[in-house]
């Protein structure tokens, strides 16, 4: 009786202790896929709402942006003393050009007796050269009357007219579908302008990374402290048939959050394009040319959804060597371990355990996801560093984003975890192999 209560003791305390670790996983994954989605969610429609497609690529916002500076130009419009001097200049000249003509036209020959009487009459009334002296005084007047108040508003007026004819002629096809996204997500955000939206959806993606991280910490932690275990309880035999059948729960948990999790996130932007127009800056900024932002699974459905018959092959070999095989490795070193004298010959079940390691894809999948970024990562830099421009009237700056998520590191802890796993099976599982 005391031998049965000294196992059933630290049996019981192992199964206590390791549930609360279980439980604490289960929790940590289930906030990570959350909060993957979440982000991915957030990212997406700040994707769409900063489209090059409805800023630097639109006509409309072109034409907004020049028809403010021209406006503002127009406005603001005060002549110098220089450009005042410069202007009499001109209207002088213009002044002397129609005296000019005025007196060839009178001079050339007159055929009628009316002709050749307002010749004479000019000839002996009207001096050329004193209408000249005084082209300086007339040009002086009509420059001064022309910076009146009353005359600047009434050209202001004019030019600004012209400049609204001109933009309201000037469109292109995106105004409409992007006044109903911004005006969708804008709602959908409880904000009015760019600016609250730029300031919203920042704040949470910062309070989002943040925490997806430190779930993704402790999650990882709890496997560790699971692991630690074995340390501790090396020699106690009787305990490891619970404590592996436990640890194939925490590896169950890794792998449904490593899958279901966001893995890569892909993201090229211009951060900045300024152009100067009219000695002002015409800017756009925050231009999102590409996002996407998969997981495991997301990559699977979205291989199984398209046209192609390759596609559909390729989806269905992922879903196959990392999804159901690695699960069925689980149920199989589970079924093992639990039923080790009645099953401890069972082909099929010492296949699923042991020999079913040669299919399982998951770490040539860590391998391969790594290679897709780096190539990915590699691709974007050298084309965005093509569009840095640093030019005098032109500059830009790119963006590359792209970065490796939670839900890979989740799917590496899973697969080192799990080949732990396979070497701890082959120690306490007296079966040769």
């Amino acid at each position: 009786m005391k031998a049965t209560k000294k196992t059933l003791l630290p049996k019981i305390l192992l199964m206590v202790g390791l549930s609360i670790l279980l439980c604490g996983e289960m929790y940590f994954g289930y906030r990570i896929a959350t909060l993957s989605r979440q982000q991915e969610e957030l990212k997406s429609d700040y994707s769409v709402a900063n489209n090059i497609t409805f800023g630097i690529l639109s006509v409309d916002q072109w034409r907004e942006k020049m028809a403010a500076i021209v406006d503002g130009k127009v406005n603001d419009f005060n002549m110098t003393a220089e450009q005042k001097k410069e202007l009499q200049k001109k209207v002088e000249k213009q002044l002397n050009q129609l005296v000019d003509k005025a007196v060839a036209g009178i001079n050339k020959p007159q055929k009628s007796i009316g002709g050749k009487l307002k010749k004479l009459a000019f000839n002996v009334l009207v001096d050329p050269k004193e209408i000249k002296d005084e082209v300086p005084t007339f040009a002086a007047t009509i420059v001064n009357r022309i910076n009146k108040p009353a005359s600047k508003k009434r050209l202001k007026s004019v030019v600004t007219s012209k400049v609204d004819q001109l933009e309201n002629q000037t469109f292109d096809n995106t105004e409409p579908a992007s006044v109903t996204v911004t005006r969708h997500i804008y709602k959908k955000y409880r904000v009015s302008d760019t600016e609250a939206f730029e300031k919203t959806i920042n704040s949470r993606l910062t309070t989002v990374h943040t925490l997806i991280y430190n779930y993704t910490y402790a999650m990882v932690g709890c496997v560790m402290l699971a692991l630690c275990l074995w340390l501790l309880m090396k020699k106690q035999v009787r305990l490891h048939r619970t404590l592996y059948i436990l640890s194939l729960l925490f590896a169950f948990i890794l792998l449904l959050v490593g899958i279901t999790a966001t893995i890569i996130e892909v993201d090229a932007r211009i951060q900045s394009l300024n152009f100067t127009l009219l000695s002002e800056k015409l800017a756009f900024s925050n231009q999102v040319l590409f996002f996407q932002s998969k997981s495991i699974t997301g990559i699977i459905r979205a291989l199984i959804e398209q046209p192609k018959f390759d596609a559909i092959l390729v989806g269905i070999l992922i879903l196959l060597f990392v999804v159901i095989l690695p699960v069925l490795r689980l149920i199989g070193k589970g079924i093992l371990i639990w039923g080790r004298d009645k099953y401890a010959e069972n082909k099929v079940i010492r296949f699923l355990a042991f020999d079913l390691g040669k299919w399982d894809m998951a770490d040539v999948m860590v391998v391969g996801i790594a290679m897709t970024y780096i190539g990915l990562n590699g691709i974007l830099k050298s084309q965005l560093s093509s569009l840095n421009i640093q030019e005098e009237l032109l500059s830009t700056v790119t963006q590359n984003n792209t970065t490796l998520q939670p839900g890979y590191y989740i799917f590496v802890a899973y697969v080192v975890y799990s080949a732990i796993l396979s070497l701890i099976l082959k120690r306490i599982t007296p079966i040769k192999q």
